[in-house]
């Protein structure tokens, strides 16, 4: 399996959990996670290149955003997972840094998004009958000198939901010019990590806790002893 110069490690080094039903990767950011109409390299191809098995997707991560993601190895496993997403009985969290500190520590958001120009998600009135309610929790976890550290738990799961969300209380994603910050990070990712999936086993019915280390780099590094502490 051949290395992937711009992203970190090899694809097995991503492997956070695998069995014969599932695997799990802890995707790079700036790696999509299956085919767009770019044709750049993609975690659905690296990863059943790696196995040498089709997998099937069960969810997916921004192509920016890194972090933990799962993958079906039997169309059984798939639709059974998916399953619970739509249920909600999935459990995930995120981390985001950003630059500007929430003027609450914690608190539950819901707007209503629907899909505007560029592929971004756009924030509408509740009377706009194209638009999707989302709805997310967020705790203030800690600042470095520069930046700040949000755990950011899901309640519905749309497109850009946390990035479009962030961005409207004034606290968006380092790096995510999209959606209000002033620069972009220089390899065009942003500062969203997949932290924490929690899910029921097709098969054994067991409760699968995984979780995926924040990426390499200053940024991330100032919050290491944080974590730490956390987990």
């Amino acid at each position: 399996m051949p290395d992937h110069p711009q992203f970190p490690g090899r694809p097995g080094d991503w492997v956070l959990y695998k069995d014969n039903q599932l695997i799990a990767f802890n995707k790079p950011a700036g790696l999509a996670s299956a085919p767009d109409k770019q044709g750049s390299p993609n975690l659905l191809q690296i990863g059943s290149a790696y196995t040498r098995h089709d997998l099937y997707p069960i969810h997916r991560l921004d192509r920016p955003t890194s972090g933990v993601i799962l993958f079906g190895k039997k169309p059984a496993a798939q639709a059974q997972v998916s399953e619970q997403f739509k249920a909600r009985t999935i459990e995930k969290t995120y981390l985001a840094v950003v630059g500007e500190r929430p003027e609450k520590d914690s608190d539950n958001l819901v707007h209503f998004l629907r899909e505007g120009k560029g592929n971004n998600a756009e924030i509408v009135d509740s009377s706009d009958k194209t638009a999707k309610r989302a709805e997310l929790k967020y705790k203030y976890l800690g600042s470095s000198d520069r930046y700040h550290l949000l755990e950011v738990t899901l309640i519905t799961g749309r497109k850009h939901q946390i990035r479009a969300q962030l961005g409207a209380i004034g606290s968006p994603i380092r790096g995510d010019e999209k959606y209000g910050f002033k620069r972009a990070n220089p390899e065009r990712s942003i500062d969203l990590h997949a932290y924490t999936l929690a899910f029921d086993h097709p098969i054994s019915g067991s409760r699968v806790e995984l979780r995926a280390p924040v990426p390499e780099g200053a940024v991330w590094e100032a919050f290491a002893s944080l974590l730490t502490s956390r987990s």
